[in-house]
């Protein structure tokens, strides 16, 4: 599945038509030395760092119970229960209805609590898609670092077999492809250089953070970092859009809107009977 073009993750960002003067500009930094130690420090209390936020995971039991936090689902199992005591007061033991009931609202829980878990091991897979040390230039000499510590500004070298480690605009490059089939679902590494993007479909000045290098070699400029990265954007999609309907959901939710329908119908007519 291609996320690149999704919900505005792919569209052009600013720095992919700006010159490299004017991003170095933008970004206060040095093509040759990059940043000063303390100024790139001072930028890491300001940006934070470079890592996918997320929420600390729950207990599956809880999930399994959020589940059942829905008006028409809690009126399911009332009615369930209620069938069940008048098949128990009446003695006719049927508990047919009853169960179907539950095992209808059993079932769409553990749908949903699929569904959740299928968007937490995406998020897991995009963590995982990070290398952990860059190699960035910073008061004039190359340094190896954490890539959690790389920040705008940084001037990073990027060699075939790395990772990209943040959202970078080219400056200079040599026969530089990545693969980027994690989030265009392209299979074919595209070239990339350091023009300015001119097609808004297909800027290929920018490599951007978690991708692969496999060929080539090139130095660029970190432009976004953490969660203002595409994969981060991606992963903020994931982590907090709500999981799709399921099947008893979309039913639900129809019988819903009939009810509330009848319910103010019935209220019209009780107001106009009245008024006569």
């Amino acid at each position: 599945m291609a996320l690149y073009k999704s919900k505005g993750v792919g569209r052009l960002q600013m720095e992919d038509i700006l010159s490299k003067e004017e991003v170095r500009k933008k970004f206060k930094s040095d093509f040759e030395r990059g940043l000063k130690q303390g100024e790139a420090e001072a930028r890491l209390e300001t940006f934070g760092k470079n890592i996918l936020n997320h929420e600390k995971k729950q207990n599956i039991l809880i999930k399994f119970l959020k589940q059942f936090n829905d008006f028409m689902i809690i009126i399911l199992i009332g009615a369930a229960a209620v069938s069940a005591a008048m098949a128990k007061i009446y003695g006719t033991g049927d508990y047919i209805e009853s169960i179907i009931i539950i095992a209808i609202v059993v079932f769409n829980a553990i749908m949903g609590l699929v569904q959740e878990n299928k968007a937490e091991r995406s998020l897991e897979a995009l963590k995982k898609m990070s290398a952990p040390v860059a190699k960035v230039i910073r008061d004039g000499k190359q340094n190896i670092i954490d890539t959690e510590n790389v920040v705008p500004g940084d001037i990073v070298i990027l060699e075939a077999g790395n990772y990209v480690p943040a959202d970078c605009r080219i400056i200079e490059s040599f026969n530089l492809k990545i693969d980027e089939s994690s989030l265009t679902g392209e299979t074919v590494p595209p070239l990339k250089d350091d023009k300015e993007a001119t097609n808004s479909e297909a800027p290929n000045n920018m490599p951007h953070w978690a991708t692969m290098i496999t060929n080539g070699h090139a130095k660029a400029m970190v432009v976004k970092t953490g969660m203002e990265t595409k994969v981060g954007r991606i992963a903020k999609i994931i982590s907090e859009d709500e999981a799709p309907q399921t099947p008893i959901q979309r039913k639900l939710e129809e019988v819903r809107k009939k009810l509330r329908n009848s319910l103010l119908n019935n209220m019209w007519i009780n107001i106009c009977d009245r008024s006569v």
